[in-house]
């Protein structure tokens, strides 16, 4: 900012040491630091780079972050306005009274005779039409599933016995068969 001018990295480093104490390994680092915050400038021109900080710059920022922060609070000032109103407005008829008690009264106790109710109806789901066909279709798919595996595995012992020569009790031992699989009926 005080030099208001454009320097290289082999300039920095021999300035910063004399008239900021910095040390002069510590400059790229810091001027790397600076450059990320967005506080310094760099461009490449070619085979160099050029740094610099201007005041302005940095006025501007910090003008525009002002004013960003400003319509934000005002914003913000309009919503809280805005909120008020409505809570104004929600309060309106929902004084203390004896009819409003009575009122909060009666729905708390039909929210619980709601509650009551659906446990009620929970309990005879089992015994809904709509429940036990969903049930019927779903031990069908499970039937078919298990027929299906069933024949996978007669398949496979008969392709075993045919590959190998293997007895279909040592089969069914080996691989752990019960002598008793068959289809579901």
């Amino acid at each position: 900012f005080a030099q208001k001018d454009v320097f290289q990295l082999k300039d920095l480093e021999k300035i910063a040491p004399k008239e900021k104490g910095i040390t002069s390994m510590s400059v790229k680092e810091i001027l790397q630091s600076l450059v990320d915050d967005g506080m310094v400038d760099t461009d490449r021109i070619g085979t160099s780079n050029y740094f610099w900080a201007f005041p302005s710059k940095a006025l501007h920022a910090r003008k525009r972050k002002l004013e960003e922060l400003e319509s934000q609070f005002a914003e913000s000032s309009q919503k809280k306005e805005a909120l008020q109103k409505h809570i104004e407005k929600s309060k309106i008829g929902r004084e203390d009274s004896a009819e409003r008690a009575a009122l909060l009264k009666e729905l708390s106790a039909l929210q619980q005779k709601k509650e009551q109710l659906k446990t009620e109806i929970d309990k005879y789901r089992e015994c809904d039409p709509d429940v036990v066909e969903e049930m019927r279709q779903t031990n069908q798919v499970a039937k078919e599933a298990a027929n299906r595996w069933t024949d996978n595995i007669f398949s496979i012992k008969s392709w075993a016995k045919r590959k190998f020569g293997f007895e279909e009790s040592r089969i069914d031992k080996g691989f752990g068969i019960p002598e008793d699989l068959d289809y579901i009926d």
